[in-house]
């Protein structure tokens, strides 16, 4: 079965995972390998959005978010795709050498205030697909303490044949993105790691990351590591150990575009790290 790759505008999947908090989802594309060689070689993909790192408990994500780029900037097709009841599963063939990108986007306002009875409310509601056009008929103008903040939300994955290339891995200008300095598919235990994050094409001053290895239920403790970008928006680190690691990148500031008064961007890549 095919599935066309459609991106969606909607705040969906902004709504189900939208804090790095302890409590909160954690959304991931996993592939099930980052670096092959041969022609017409095939990787598989999982997809969810769970409770914790790579072990799908709670929900699928959806493959109608999900697109696909080659190495040279076309699209293609998701194959043998899947939902399961809490993880989402598909197929692409790398037909052509270099990186591709996988990847899921979206955007749009949200908002919370406090109501006549003094209580918090939220828009929108949780899991709904809502546009810019339905928060003037359901946000009141005038409610109390009335926050609205613009906000992006992007979920990727790398996986190369042959050659890393960098002709996809441009930031499009759009949201909270990776700029990476480091090629995401060239990344080695004991060896220096260098991402940039730009917001909305530019660099992303102060970004919040965080990284957790492979194997979390299995530990006692998360263990995540905490890193923060410099004024240039880049971070430099290394990583002791091999494995698959889930990386995520949060970013606020008071520079909305109207109606909202405040911004926000949210980024998660699965990344391998190969042993030196």
């Amino acid at each position: 079965m095919k599935l066309s790759s459609v991106l969606t505008t909607s705040l969906a999947v902004l709504t189900l995972f939208a804090s790095t908090s302890s409590e909160a989802h954690r959304v991931w594309i996993k592939p099930s390998a980052t670096i092959v060689s041969g022609d017409s070689e095939w990787v598989t993909f999982d997809a969810a959005i769970a409770n914790g790192i790579f072990y799908p408990d709670h929900y699928p994500l959806g493959l109608d978010r999900v697109e696909a780029m080659a190495p040279d900037g076309s699209a293609i097709t998701l194959e043998n795709g899947h939902k399961g009841k809490y993880r989402s599963v598909f197929d692409i063939e790398l037909e052509k050498e270099g990186t591709y990108t996988i990847y899921s986007a979206s955007s749009g306002l949200s908002a919370r205030w406090v109501d006549a009875e003094g209580e918090r409310q939220y828009w929108p509601p949780r899991g709904s697909q809502k546009t810019n056009e339905d928060f003037y008929k359901e946000v009141p103008q005038d409610a109390k303490d009335l926050e609205v903040s613009e906000r992006s939300h992007r979920v990727e994955t790398f996986v190369t044949s042959g050659a890393p290339t960098y002709d996809t891995l441009g930031p499009t200008g759009k949201g909270l993105e990776l700029a990476p300095v480091t090629h995401p598919n060239d990344l080695y235990t004991g060896e220096n790691i260098t991402f940039k994050f730009n917001i909305d094409g530019k660099a992303a001053a102060g970004t919040e990351i965080v990284l957790v290895k492979d194997g979390e239920r299995y530990r006692d403790q998360s263990q995540p590591t905490k890193l923060e970008t410099d004024e240039k928006g880049e971070v430099t680190f290394t990583l002791d150990k091999p494995g698959m690691y889930w990386l995520e990148a949060e970013y606020a500031d008071d520079n909305g575009k109207a109606p909202a008064s405040k911004r926000q961007g949210s980024y998660v890549a699965v990344l391998e790290v190969l042993p030196m």
